[in-house]
């Protein structure tokens, strides 16, 4: 169940979709909380890198382990606009984060899909904080491209 910090970072999220968009980039953005504050922020950056592994995901994971110090996100929550996918859901095992909230699902893309048991045994998940919302952005975004 979503509460009012569950919004309020997942806004957060929306915001580093937003910076996304604005550089033509797929409009997905990430933030990773630890002990209530954000210790990463993130959004695509597949296009200004000419990197498929830039993804807001992989982006802020790696921003939160230089930060911390470390590799593992056992701590921490990672709230992201849409359903990780595949890549982003291992590198996310791989970290061992906590806690994943994110917006929309992905039903092309997403981990659920493909890789059901791709996130680490102990990371929860909680789905459809703000979908409509996220969902929104990006389908917008892809309406623009058509």
């Amino acid at each position: 169940m979503e509460d009012n910090q569950d919004i309020k970072f997942m806004k957060q999220a929306l915001s580093e979709a937003h910076k996304a968009a604005e550089k033509d980039e797929v409009p997905i953005g990430a933030v990773i909380v630890c002990q209530e504050n954000i210790i990463a922020r993130a959004h695509n950056l597949t296009e200004t890198l000419n990197d498929v592994t830039a993804h807001a995901e992989m982006q802020a994971i790696t921003s939160a382990a230089n930060y911390l110090g470390g590799k593992y996100l056992t701590d921490c929550t990672m709230y992201v606009t849409i359903e990780p996918c595949v890549m982003c859901a291992g590198a996310l095992r791989w970290a061992q984060i906590k806690k994943i909230v994110y917006g929309a699902s992905d039903e092309k893309r997403g981990y659920s899909k493909f890789a059901p048991n791709a996130l680490h045994p102990k990371t929860e998940v909680l789905p459809g904080v703000l979908a409509e919302e996220c969902a929104a952005l990006i389908q917008g975004f892809f309406k623009r491209k058509r």
